[in-house]
């Protein structure tokens, strides 16, 4: 008998102790002395280690610097002629020379596929006037954003005591360059042709992200390296509508981090259809040619949660017990409420079907020798 429950509490203790053990192998170990994963949607954490620490940021820098030149590029793409002084800095390269000529998106699409550091420098002078001005910029933008232990010195990213940034700024500042078209159409490319207006020609450059081909659903983001920054990356990824941000400073082994961040994201949350178009009712109409009209509902943005809150929320219908006449077609008259842990998460519209009018009114004598009199004096 005692050799019986012996064994069952040496199975229970297994038990117990394989299901600590897979838990602890879901949450990724990484190489990266900072790093973040957020859902791009809803920017809540999935993961993070030392997050808020302040540190280089390398090129990935040219993030906000490419978000800054294609905004001003949407409005007035203009030709850069590219000066001495444009390209007299060290580092990464897209081949400028003075005496070229190319537009504040070629510059932007240098950036972002080999990180031209002359790309860089070149945006700047030409939207600012100068580095620090561009940097200004920046700042200001970061701001913005509120990017609160992020300051920017350099366009490029090359050191500086005072150009630091934190993996979780960064993440939130891929999140907002990505809403860009353009922006997400460059750095989703593996390789990039870029025209050049001076000398009239075309050349082609491979992104160095290895990530766009070695992660399913990679598109993008930045990929970074000095001495003192160590290596730093930025990626996006999308799967089945849901999309995640990782961000890692300072990571030795930044492909494999970023694998087992995402791999674990993915595996983390899950996509939520909001949709209630099929929804139909009826409810009364005071004061109309009908006492009822027919509503419907409408479809809505899906929404990404965590797996295991997905059973979760909660579906509220929020309609009046009646309405009143005139109503129009497509007139909102109420909403359906998606809540979860008491927080909305995404909300539908009730709309009327089809108008209902107001009865019409016969005027008696007396009233119309009342409003004839007064259409003499007004």
């Amino acid at each position: 008998m005692l050799k019986k429950i012996i064994s069952y509490l040496l199975i229970i203790l297994l038990l117990v102790y394989s299901t600590l053990i897979a838990s602890a192998e879901t949450i990724p170990e990484v190489s990266a002395q900072c790093a973040i994963l957020i859902n791009a949607d809803n920017f809540k954490t999935l993961y993070a280690k030392n997050e808020n620490e302040r540190r280089p940021m390398a090129s990935t820098t040219k993030i906000m610097t490419a978000l800054i030149t294609l905004e001003k590029a949407a409005v007035n793409n203009k030709i850069v002629n590219i000066t001495d002084e444009m390209v007299r800095v060290e580092g990464s390269s897209m081949g400028l020379k003075p005496g070229d000529k190319v537009t504040l998106k070629s510059l932007a699409e240098g950036m972002l596929s080999v990180s031209g550091n002359d790309a860089a420098n070149s945006a700047a002078i030409s939207i600012a006037g100068s580095i620090p001005k561009f940097a200004e910029l920046m700042n200001k933008r970061a701001v913005e954003l509120n990017l609160t232990n992020t300051h920017f010195v350099t366009p490029s990213g090359l050191d500086d005591k005072e150009h630091y940034t934190t993996a979780r700024d960064l993440a939130l500042l891929a999140a907002a360059a990505m809403k860009n078209p353009d922006f997400e159409n460059i750095t989703s490319k593996k390789s990039i042709t870029v025209d050049y207006i001076n000398p009239n020609t075309t050349r082609r450059f491979t992104n160095h992200n290895k990530l766009l081909s070695l992660y399913d659903g990679c598109i993008g983001v930045k990929t970074g390296f000095t001495k003192k920054s160590g290596r730093c990356l930025v990626s996006a990824a999308e799967r089945n509508g849901i999309r995640l941000i990782a961000v890692t400073l300072n990571a030795p082994n930044d492909w494999d981090d970023h694998k087992k961040l995402l791999d674990y994201g993915f595996g983390k949350v899950t996509n939520v259809k909001i949709d209630d178009s099929a929804y139909s009712i009826q409810i009364p109409v005071v004061g109309g040619v009908t006492d009822s009209v027919s509503l419907k509902g409408s479809a809505g943005n899906d929404v990404t949660v965590d797996s295991d809150e997905a059973n979760n929320i909660k579906r509220t219908v929020e309609l009046p017990k009646f309405v009143y006449a005139p109503l129009e077609n497509g007139q909102v008259v109420g909403k359906i409420r998606y809540t979860l842990n008491s927080n909305t998460i995404a909300t539908t519209d009730i709309v009327v079907v089809s108008q209902v009018n107001k009865p019409e009114i016969k005027e008696n004598l007396i009233q119309k020798i009342f409003n004839g009199i007064k259409n003499i004096f007004t």
